[in-house]
């Protein structure tokens, strides 16, 4: 059995309240107060503030491996902790519902929300970025898509061709790392060809792919989490709400960048490209804080049935284990 999946069963078979009340007995203090305000502070510093999203990357995070469901209350009381009101919460559960990222249901007075079934693929391509990584496959050959002048709307061409990892090198030529599908194949005046880009591959990604902007985010995750990163390491702990806090802004940032990134081959990266150092950094982080942030969902997040479950053993294998 793999060790992350001897750690949640070990936690299924616990007696409700066991391991918890022994954590939530310890001395938990705020000496991480002030890191925690900054990035508060940080976040509401943006106009405007979006609720919703900030609900999405709770959900994703937190909520769906524990069973996907969470009471309104639960969610208020939590959002409460980010500065965000009751009212901005019920308006941006509506808009979800609306948009289709979650579904409601309502149990006499009480109102539940969860991931929807047409939103779940998306969530799960989304967590294997965020938590587990992954660079494409390359052979070492780039892949061309030159636009013939008999591509009559070239704007619906870029979408397919972005969705399947490829970017623009100018209005009629657009570079991946892969194949492109059958789909894209079958476009008429659109020509496939393999280029060995030698050494001027990086440069070619670098330009492409933009990669500057992306590397500047990266950077600037790092300084922004670095206060925080320190006074974990120096032995600092974080009340279980703080906790959660401090966990849902790490990876609301986190996956902002992350899933912009096209996740090349180190081949084709900068040499001093920051991704894997705001990867180990976010690693480093989210363990620190994951035990404490589940003793406050553990006291206070309810489903329809009563306190969550408790996360799966995939949870456990998130930044290469918990």
């Amino acid at each position: 059995m793999h060790p992350a999946e001897r750690i949640a069963s070990a936690f299924a078979r616990l007696p409700r309240g066991t391991l918890w009340s022994r954590l939530s007995s310890a001395p938990w203090s705020m000496p991480l107060a002030a890191p925690v305000s900054a990035l508060l502070a940080r976040f509401h510093a943006s106009r405007p503030v979006r609720a919703w999203s900030l609900i999405v990357t709770l959900y994703g995070d937190a909520i769906v491996p524990r069973g996907g469901s969470l009471w309104l209350g639960s969610l208020t009381q939590i959002m409460a902790r980010f500065g965000i009101d009751a009212g901005h919460v019920r308006t941006a559960m509506s808009r979800l519902v609306t948009d289709g990222w979650l579904e409601r249901e309502r149990i006499g007075r009480n109102s539940y929300y969860r991931l929807s079934k047409r939103e779940e693929a998306s969530f799960l391509a989304a967590t294997k970025r965020i938590y587990f990584g992954a660079e494409q496959p390359f052979d070492g050959r780039l892949r061309l898509a030159l636009l013939g002048p008999e591509v009559d709307d070239r704007s619906a061409v870029r979408p397919l061709l972005e969705r399947e990892g490829f970017a623009a090198l100018s209005s009629t030529a657009y570079v991946g790392v892969t194949d492109a599908s059958p789909q894209i194949a079958g476009i008429g005046g659109v020509f496939l060809v393999t280029a060995d880009p030698g050494k001027n591959g990086p440069a070619v990604a670098a330009a492409a792919f933009e990669l500057a902007p992306l590397a500047a985010s990266y950077r600037d995750f790092v300084v922004r989490f670095a206060p925080l990163d320190r006074s974990l390491a120096a032995g600092g702990v974080l009340d279980p709400g703080d906790a959660l806090v401090a966990r849902v802004l790490l990876i609301h940032e986190f996956r902002r960048i992350v899933l912009r990134d096209p996740a090349l081959p180190r081949r084709l990266l900068p040499a001093d490209w920051p991704g894997a150092t705001s990867r180990a950094l976010a690693g480093r982080i989210y363990r620190r804080l994951v035990p404490a942030a589940e003793i406050y969902l553990d006291r206070n997040a309810r489903n329809e049935d009563g306190p969550l479950p408790p996360p799966g053993a995939n949870f456990f294998r998130r930044f290469d284990g918990l």
